[in-house]
């Protein structure tokens, strides 16, 4: 599916997020680069020595033992292929790190549309805090209800009621 229409299968989507146990530790990069280039950044940007691409054209690995979900990556990685979720946020919500490249930047507070893969809204999220870069990929820290926070990987403004 994914060299048709761009969008993973689920079996590609399972590969990449954290066991359940993981979840239950704390915030976690999840690194969805489906495709073998040659690129590193997201290692390069690693403090920790989560990451690893070697050799150089391979999928980036995450050791999510070592992952304290900093978002580090995540703001280095050219194809925004990077957000941080932390499972544990609240009883009922997730906080999902997501990157963000457009202009104006949401507000705190904010209700915007929580959009799949797909380009589809499915869940209205609510913007924490809308976190400047210096290399211009933001990051909006999203609350995102637990059941759809692994859907979840692009925002839009809600649309304005006539």
């Amino acid at each position: 599916m994914l060299e048709t229409t761009g969008i993973p299968d689920k079996e590609q989507i399972a590969a990449v997020l954290p066991g359940e146990a993981r979840k239950k530790e704390g915030s976690v990069a999840i690194i969805e680069c489906y495709q073998e280039i040659p690129c590193n950044p997201c290692a390069d940007a690693c403090l920790r020595g989560a990451i690893t691409v070697d050799p150089i054209h391979e999928r980036p690995k995450l050791d999510a033992e070592k992952c304290n979900g900093c978002g580090i990556c995540l703001t280095h990685c050219p194809g925004l292929a990077i957000v941080v979720t932390d499972y544990q946020y609240s009883e009922t919500e997730a906080l999902l790190k997501l990157p963000y490249e457009f202009s104006p930047l949401p507000q705190e507070g904010e209700l915007l549309a929580g959009c799949n893969r797909e380009g589809e809204p499915i869940v209205d999220v609510k913007v924490l805090r809308a976190q400047r870069s210096a290399n211009k990929t933001h990051v909006l820290w999203l609350a995102v209800p637990k059941e759809q926070v692994d859907e979840v990987r692009f925002v839009r403004r809600k649309e304005a009621k006539a």
